[in-house]
């Protein structure tokens, strides 16, 4: 009987006897040899599958090969074994290990969790979060009121965001069909999220990466519209939709990125293993409070490779070390530089390295430099306010200098709050005819808050009354909530990037001296940051000439002394344009001078690195864009620009001076022992 089921006589040789019967094949060694066949096919496949994912090219359904027809040749049984489960093996994942990684995860994240919870548990945590929760939430349920509350609105509405997407369903569609068709959203060349070209080449990708632009633009646009509410509730709204708009992104999940899709598969989930480790050290570094590494800072050590230029501590009390730099050129300008850097960072972001520093580079061109450097606050420190900062801060190192130089005149330069609060003291300076402070330099630094940015959303009554009731309780705003404040303006840059990279890539971040920079956060005095966010950001009352220090009302129109203003183009922090404003109401000469980049990058431009480019102008008058028609532009570095207008309110020549000179002993060497202390 054949295999099909025929009974045949038995076959016979040519001299009649019969031939002997082939020994077939057990039956279970046939169905042994299809497998193996069909096991080839699907690997086969699913090979090009993960080939396919790889180059951005939309996954297929793979099915399973077809059985052969009986009485059809059949395939030569296989000899060679199946292919090896190796990692990344042609971009094939090892399942076994992947489903082990993935259980591992799974357990490691149950711990995690509970180390995230662990600081809701004190109350005064919990309270905060939800006040945060509940004013995002009532913010965004007003927009959400002006939309609803008339019908017409309502279908405008829902008109805008479903137009779009019939749009984008019907592109998306054709190019599935393999019909090329331009975007509905072309792609921002400036948004790092979708620069991989499977967000371009694959139809699946691009329909998610498009879909989550118009979603956003068309929330915001809602937003933005909402004529029944008051300017500063829109612009917390816009402000709370850009966070989930960039908490939302498809480039910030694995199954909507083709970059960490073909990671997570190709590693068998290794990139996630080495990301949840990462998470969990951030996390205890944050003692559950999430404090995401941004650079590698155990590359960086004060004194070291950074805050380096040689100098001594010549002074110090409570609030504040004075640093003089070691001079190095043989004689040096008569009169002295003081700078005064903001508290909410620390003081080292003008002196990072020997190739950025400002401060060395000003050293160079023969200026005696002093810079103040704040202490980082403790809780004894709650009472010290603006009155306090201003005596014993810039107060305090002006009689140094004297001591140390034997000059009472200097020239200063305050450094965004620090130019806000050397503002505040020049004003105060003119009403008691104190003269000490010759020329003033003001690097984006603001002095009229109608126009402050994006931080204007965090400071309304509700929210400083919250703020403060937290400060009451420690005495001082802890620095990680100034550092978020800050990472919230740009959350795709400083918050996002870090997350994807770090915690789903595995990736460690690199060795970055500005960054590391950014994470030495600082902590600020209750009184002191109380009185900064109400009487500038929230009442405007040094613009006003409302503000008050040690009982005198301050006036900007009586500060006489010739005033250099640096604002930059791209600052979230301090934008040009209220820096523009500011510097109409002084009362004497003043260089506004407007640089490229923002409020780090843009200020910490040495001449060497032939980067980005200043204008210069007239008097600030009108408008800011009145102003930048009548200007000239200058590539590179305003550092150049500054030292010659510095230099010239004083051009007298003394040889250098030794730190302290006669009457200061060097208490120890630069960059000193505040600045070491962590938040």
């Amino acid at each position: 009987m054949d295999q099909n089921g025929i009974n045949e006589p038995p076959a016979q040789d040519e001299d009649g006897g019969r031939k002997k019967k082939k020994k077939k094949k057990k039956p279970s060694q046939e169905k042994q040899l299809r497998k193996e066949r069909k096991a080839a096919k699907l690997v086969k496949k699913n090979n090009k599958l993960f080939a396919d994912l790889k180059n951005g090219t939309p996954a297929v359904k793979v099915e399973e090969p077809r059985p052969t027809p009986a009485g059809a040749p059949r395939e030569p049984p296989l000899t060679e074994p199946a292919p090896q489960k190796e990692t990344g093996k042609n971009g094939t994942p090892d399942f076994d290990k992947l489903a082990a990684n993935v259980a591992e995860l799974l357990g490691q994240s149950g711990k995690i969790f509970a180390s995230y919870l662990q600081p809701f548990e004190a109350s005064e945590t919990r309270q905060e979060a939800s006040n945060e929760l509940t004013n995002v939430v009532r913010t965004l349920g007003r927009v959400a009121e002006h939309w609803l509350s008339d019908p017409a609105r309502t279908l405008e509405a829902q008109g805008a965001l479903s137009s779009n997407f019939l749009g984008l369903w019907a592109q998306t569609l054709r190019r599935f069909s393999g019909q090329p068709e331009p975007p509905v959203v072309p792609r921002d060349p400036a948004d790092k999220r979708f620069a991989a070209p499977q967000w371009q080449n694959s139809p699946f990708f691009d329909f998610f990466r498009q879909a989550h632009a118009i979603a956003t633009t068309w929330a915001d646009d809602l937003a933005a519209r909402a004529e029944s509410l008051d300017p500063h509730t829109r612009d917390k709204a816009r402000f709370y939709l850009r966070q989930i708009s960039g908490a939302l992104s498809p480039s910030n999940f694995i199954v909507t990125n083709p970059e960490l899709l073909h990671e997570t598969l190709s590693s068998n989930a290794e990139n996630l293993l080495r990301g949840i480790s990462l998470l969990n050290e951030d996390l205890e570094a944050g003692k559950g409070t999430l404090k995401i590494r941004q650079t590698d800072i155990s590359k960086f050590q004060l004194g070291v490779n950074m805050a380096a230029t040689p100098g001594k501590v010549v002074f110090r009390n409570d609030l504040i070390e004075l640093i003089q730099y070691a001079p190095t050129t043989e004689t040096v300008c008569k009169r002295p530089l003081l700078i005064v850097p903001p508290w909410i960072n620390k003081f080292y972001i003008l002196d990072l390295n020997p190739d950025k520093s400002f401060v060395r580079w000003a050293v160079a061109q023969g200026l005696t430099v002093f810079m103040i450097s704040w202490i980082n606050a403790e809780a004894r420190h709650r009472d010290k306010d603006w009155s306090a900062y201003m005596r014993e801060g810039i107060f305090a190192a002006l009689d140094a200098i004297e001591q140390a130089t034997g000059e009472r005149d200097v020239n200063a330069i305050g450094y965004c709050v620090g130019g806000t609060l050397l503002c505040a003291t020049l004003a105060y300076m003119a009403e008691t005819e104190d003269n000490r402070i010759k020329s003033a330099t003001l690097f984006t630094a603001q002095t009229d808050f109608s126009d402050a940015g994006d931080l204007k959303v965090f400071v309304d009554e509700e929210q400083l009354a919250s703020l403060e009731a937290s400060m009451s309780d420690t005495g001082y705003l802890d620095g990680s909530k100034m550092a978020s404040a800050f990472n919230m303006l740009r959350p795709n840059d400083l918050i996002w990037s870090y997350v994807v990279n770090n915690y789903l890539k595995g990736q460690v971040p690199g060795a970055f001296d500005l960054l590391a920079w950014n994470s030495d956060s600082t902590r600020i005095p209750a009184a002191n940051h109380s009185f900064y966010l109400r009487g500038c950001y929230l009442e405007n009352r040094l613009a006003k000439g409302e503000m008050e220090i040690g009982g005198k009302k301050l006036s900007l129109g009586k500060i006489r002394i010739p005033i250099y203003s640096l604002a930059t183009a791209e600052d979230h922090i301090a934008p040009a344009t209220s820096v523009f404003l500011g510097a109409k109401y002084f009362g004497g000469d003043v260089r506004y001078v407007l640089a490229g980049s923002g409020h780090i990058a843009g200020v910490i431009n040495p001449p060497a690195k032939q980067k980005y480019q200043y204008w210069t102008g007239p008097r600030p008058e009108s408008t800011l864009e009145d102003w930048r028609r009548k200007t000239v532009e200058h590539p590179g570095s305003w550092w150049l620009d500054w030292i010659a207008w510095v230099i010239a309110q004083a051009p007298e020549k003394v040889a250098a001076r030794k730190p302290g000179g006669k009457k200061l002993k060097p208490l120890c060497d630069a960059p000193g022992d505040y600045v070491k202390v962590m938040a």
